[in-house]
């Protein structure tokens, strides 16, 4: 059985949906060329574009490993390791066909809290035959940890993977240990996206 403590997977859907929601109702106005706009409106003007236009997407958590070589056994089994969670993304391809996406998630994170997060990513992609491709970027998230600063969210710049077709792929970002404290080790989070269209 798994175990949740004070965790609901309904209501992670429910806080990941509304997340997603609230953003995609970003309107859109017209906007100045490129090179008249500066970081702040081109960041707006891309984000409005990957909601506008973007392939809505389901993710779905379910397993997070903490690094054999940087926990020690015993904190290991405190772990939870079964992060079950879900989310949405809106993806682009660009005209390098690379690929850019916003996403909103709620999981169970190691303590069996909730854990929402929302970012922006960007992957390099290669096709592998006919339907197969990886992808390798970069992650900017927000983070809300009941752990960490209050709950408050905070930043992070995290690497990112991919490896399925355009419309089922299997996705994977890693922590690296900041902390020679044995309680504080590297993690591997994986995920799986599914397309809705």
């Amino acid at each position: 059985m798994l175990k949740f403590k004070n965790f609901s997977l309904g209501a992670a859907l429910c806080v990941s949906s509304f997340m997603f929601c609230a953003a995609s109702q970003a309107q859109t106005t017209s906007t100045p060329a490129p090179e008249e706009m500066g970081w702040w409106d081109s960041a707006k003007a891309r984000a409005n574009k990957i909601l506008d236009e973007g392939d809505l997407s389901l993710m779905v958590a379910g397993h997070t490993h903490h690094g054999r070589g940087t926990y020690t056994k015993e904190r290991i089994a405190e772990l939870n390791e079964n992060t079950w969670g879900l989310g949405f993304t809106k993806a682009i391809r660009t005209k390098d066909d690379n690929e850019e996406s916003l996403y909103a998630m709620m999981i169970s994170d190691s303590h069996f809290k909730p854990q929402p997060m929302a970012g922006y990513a960007y992957q390099w992609t290669k096709t592998l035959g006919d339907t197969v491709e990886v992808g390798g970027g970069l992650t900017g998230v927000m983070i809300s940890r009941t752990d960490y600063f209050g709950g408050i969210p905070f930043p992070a710049v995290l690497p990112i993977a991919s490896i399925g077709t355009r419309s089922t792929k299997l996705m994977a970002t890693y922590v690296p240990r900041f902390s020679k404290n044995k309680g504080n080790g590297d993690v591997l989070f994986l995920f799986v996206r599914f397309d809705l269209k």
